[in-house]
């Protein structure tokens, strides 16, 4: 998944340590933050009222207490809207039409600006061509050994999917001039998020701003690169991609963005999401706190939305070898400056969109099929598994190298890892089911791909980082739940099945 450096988190595209560490956590110890003054710089809420016509009143209510409502969504009940009083959300819950409230930022604006931060850079690139390519490949592909790990080479000889089919990627733009991508992108039903969650669908607001901002590209690349004699391969490189940013130019996905990117899949004909991300600016949402309470379901409500308009929701686990099952001590959040919260998490508390109910939450493993060192994992926590790249892995290929490659902005290559590479894999397979059964359902197609997973067993005894230290446990023995969910995709199946 994604995420920045230090200050919080940044957009953890690719690191020295592991190419894409959404969910890793990368913020200092604190204490809880106080409330600043009232200030002239106006703070983000999420209102939730109720679904309809209804949330006229909740309108009302938010300008009858100083507030600006900047989006309004009725068709999950859902109010975005500023105020420079740090107190609006406890006032707005007082008034008729909400349900709930809360600063869906941890009122960021109004602190002193946080320590400035750069994207983790990709872990090298590649030249266009490859001297091992065989004949039929694409120039890049034999350096691609998460392909044929997930059969996806032997579906492209019978089925590379359908135009009719498109992917939505949620992240940080698609390079539209990108020769392994323009072919199959849909500027039509490309938009951003990221202008305080109002959809524009200018390309100059969707598109990469420049070369750092790779992670949307590269997640492309992995989902549909055209087979054209260019470059890699995709999983289902005949399928169309949309380019859905919800990622600012400061590497955060704040809920409202995310709110607006499933609504956004939901109402323009997308058949399936990839969410290579956490939702900003907490790793965890507590209900306990009624400010993450209130945002949590307004991104809950937008993901059901999505879901309710058939559109199946592929989600990284993120990148912190967290088991997801169990109590979770975070001291990171929020991530968005001021002072870190020392808690212990427990079932109240969810990763978003991640944890949430109908998504396909993907763990990564490296080309031995193993947990990469940095997936998150949990019993019920992960759906199926898929390569995300793992540096320790090595692959017998040209390069040697673990991680994942695809494209990247300015028409190149280059490879990354993380649960946030091994999302795409997926979002792919799922694009080739939807491709060869036109007629199922979201649910079908989840289905299917759980069905259709190959299983993998846990580990004996799990030593990601090779120190002889077991470092995670897998829960559910010769099934592999733990680790994998119901196991590793299956490409072939996908087009046979």
């Amino acid at each position: 998944m994604s995420r920045r450096s230090r200050r919080g988190r940044s957009l953890r595209i690719a690191g020295p340590a592991l190419a894409l560490a959404l969910l890793l956590p990368a913020g200092l110890l604190g204490s809880a933050p106080q409330a600043p003054a009232a200030s002239a710089v106006p703070a983000h809420f999420v209102v939730v009222g109720p679904v309809g016509d209804g949330l006229a009143q909740t309108e009302e209510s938010v300008r009858a207490v100083g507030g600006t409502v900047v989006q309004s969504w009725p068709q999950i009940g859902v109010v975005v809207a500023t105020s420079a009083d740090p107190a609006f959300a406890a006032a707005v819950r007082q008034q008729p039409g909400v349900e709930q409230a809360g600063a869906s930022r941890n009122l960021a604006e109004q602190l002193p600006p946080a320590e400035s931060t750069t994207l983790e850079t990709l872990e090298g690139t590649a030249g266009g061509v490859s001297a091992s390519a065989a004949d039929g490949q694409e120039p890049l592909e034999a350096d691609q050994w998460d392909l044929p790990q997930i059969k996806a080479d032997q579906a492209s000889a019978i089925s590379q999917g359908s135009k009719d089919v498109t992917v939505g990627v949620l992240d940080f733009g698609i390079d539209p001039t990108h020769p392994d991508l323009a072919p199959n992108l849909d500027v039509s039903k490309s938009v951003s998020c990221v202008e305080e969650g109002v959809p524009n669908q200018d390309p100059e607001a969707w598109k990469p701003q420049d070369s750092t901002q790779a992670h949307g590209t590269h997640v492309s690349g992995t989902i549909a690169a055209a087979r054209n004699g260019v470059g890699v391969a995709g999983v289902a490189p005949d399928v169309s991609l949309a380019s859905v940013r919800v990622i600012d130019d400061d590497g955060f996905i704040y809920p409202e963005y995310a709110i607006c990117g499933f609504i956004w899949a939901a109402e323009h004909g997308l058949d399936a999401t990839n969410n290579s991300y956490f939702v900003d600016p907490w790793y965890l949402w507590c209900d306990s706190d009624p400010d993450q309470k209130a945002a949590a379901e307004a991104v809950r409500r937008a993901v059901a939305y999505a879901e309710g308009h058939d559109v199946v929701n592929v989600v990284s686990a993120g990148n912190s070898n967290w088991d997801l099952s169990k109590p979770i001590h975070d001291t990171n959040s929020p991530n968005n400056g001021g002072p870190t919260q020392d808690r212990q998490t427990g079932p109240n508390c969810r990763v978003l969109p991640g944890e949430l109910p109908g998504v396909v939450a993907v763990s990564a493993v490296g080309v031995n099929a193993v947990k990469s060192y940095y997936s998150n994992y949990g019993l019920g926590s992960i759906s199926v598994t898929a390569p995300g790249g793992d540096a320790r892995q090595v692959p017998e290929t040209p390069s040697a190298n673990g991680r994942v490659l695809s494209s990247v902005p300015g028409g190149g290559w280059g490879w990354m890892q993380g649960t946030s590479m091994a999302g795409p894999h997926v979002a792919g397979v799922v694009a080739l089911v939807r491709s060869t059964h036109p007629d199922w359902t979201a649910q079908q197609v989840i289905g299917s791909l759980a069905q259709n997973s190959d299983r993998l067993p846990c580990p004996e005894d799990y030593d990601g980082d090779g120190d002889g230290v077991v470092d995670a446990f897998c829960a559910g023995g010769p099934t592999g739940a733990g680790f994998y969910g119901a196991g590793l995709i299956d490409a072939l199946d996908a087009v046979t099945k």
